[in-house]
């Protein structure tokens, strides 16, 4: 036993230790500030923005032209005409030519690609949108854990402190003989319950610092205390607003725009593959020196693909079979969005029935007769077993208060997420 409590002691002692070493004390409104601005994924999503943009800008050049030199004879050729020299007396027996080419897309390729590449800067800004949706409901939820946390060690270290008074007087009593050894072991073992329950408290709370911590872009030797209290959400959830809010779901929630705008994708996909099956032209001009009747021949031309074995028919059914895959993905989005707010709305709603069960002075009236039964309990006026059933009650509706209050919080952020706005 003597083992046990030292070590509990140690463990307690070093996690208080390190856990007021560098605190940093906001609001959730500070941290949510903080995550904003610092968040990696955020940033590295803002990036992928602007890469896209880049994309539409390199889609808005034009091919480069070609030039090609060609027909350039290295020796003297014997039994020719000569020509005019190139650079004094060279050149009069050298031949050269030259072209330049230069592709000329057809059928709005270049405009329906540039298009292309703008839906895809709204795919990127939708990506955002998911990414930082996603991010705040986590976010949200572990500062929910951690104050919940706080509100619970402060609930325990309480009862230590009026637990290990009540030990030490009664190891006096003991000493003196005027109680039990029995007595003493059980308010003793109740106060290493305790302790053993905050020292549990105290590492989770380790692992939340952990994901804040990450959510912020804090150093390992800090420790974030959130000054906010556990309050209930002050807004009207009911299933009379499913209809509104599924409406703004399909307006804003992320992964449905995203959807939508993969559809806008699949479509112009379509339209490029199938202008893609009309050739390009390639024009050209070019100079041949000395290679024809011509001693300086300057001409004209025009190429294209000519479409008989390939019209690109394979991928103009694969870009159709898109278009409908997207059109299936966004009906499902837009359903799970109304299954996940329903969802919320009443979970939301089961435990505000519980939450309004508790009178408003419940909390206030329990800490009032623990003061009561702790005064009772050292008079003798009660017994020590009437004592720890009242504070084992007490501990138990608490908690209760805090579970209600936490999990409201959880489901109104849940419900937030599924519209994809805060309400």
């Amino acid at each position: 036993m003597k083992k046990l409590a030292s070590s509990l002691i140690f463990v307690f002692g070093i996690t208080n230790l390190s856990a007021q070493s560098d605190s940093l004390k906001m609001s959730r409104k500070e941290a949510e500030s903080i995550f904003l601005s610092k968040n990696f994924d955020l940033i590295t999503q803002k990036l992928n923005i602007s890469q896209a943009r880049a994309r539409v800008l390199q889609a808005k050049h034009w091919p480069n032209p070609t030039l090609s030199l060609s027909e350039i004879n290295l020796w003297r050729t014997y039994e020719v005409d000569e020509l005019p020299g190139i650079i004094g007396d060279w050149g009069k027996t050298s031949q050269i030519a030259a072209q330049i080419d230069q592709v000329i897309q057809t059928a709005g390729k270049r405009r329906k690609n540039i298009e292309l590449q703008q839906i895809e800067v709204h795919g990127e800004e939708f990506e955002l949108q998911e990414v930082l949706r996603e991010l705040k409901k986590d976010l949200r939820h572990v500062i929910t854990e951690i104050i919940y946390n706080q509100k619970q060690q402060l609930i325990y270290k309480n009862q230590i402190e009026s637990i290990v008074k009540l030990t030490k007087s009664y190891q006096n009593q003991l000493s003196e003989g005027n109680i039990s050894k029995a007595e003493y072991i059980r308010l003793k073992a109740q106060e290493l319950d305790f302790k053993k329950k905050l020292v549990a408290l105290h590492q989770d709370l380790e692992e939340l610092q952990t994901e804040i911590k990450a959510f912020l872009i804090l150093p390992a030797d800090r420790h974030v205390y959130f000054v906010d209290d556990l309050e209930v959400p002050q807004k009207d959830i009911s299933e009379s607003n499913l209809v509104r809010w599924t409406q703004l779901a399909k307006e804003n929630r992320p992964d449905i725009l995203i959807a939508l705008n993969q559809e806008k994708h699949a479509q112009k996909n379509l339209e490029i593959q199938q202008a893609l099956k009309i050739p390009d032209l390639t024009f050209s001009i070019n100079y041949d020196r000395g290679g024809n009747i011509m001693k300086d021949f300057i001409g004209v031309g025009i190429a294209m693909d000519l479409p008989i074995f390939d019209r690109n028919k394979g991928n103009i059914q694969e870009a159709r079979i898109e278009i409908e895959k997207s059109g299936i993905e966004t009906r499902k989005n837009k359903l799970k969005a109304e299954n996940e707010i329903t969802s919320a709305i009443r979970n939301y709603q089961r435990t505000q029935k519980i939450f309004e069960d508790i009178d408003a002075d419940y909390e206030e009236s329990l800490d009032k007769l623990l003061v009561s039964h702790e005064k009772n309990f050292r008079l003798r006026n009660i017994s020590m077993l009437e004592y720890m059933d009242f504070l084992e009650t007490y501990i138990d509706n608490k908690l209760i208060i805090l579970d209600t209050k936490k999990e409201l919080n959880q489901y109104f952020e849940n419900l937030q997420y599924a519209v994809g706005q805060d309400l």
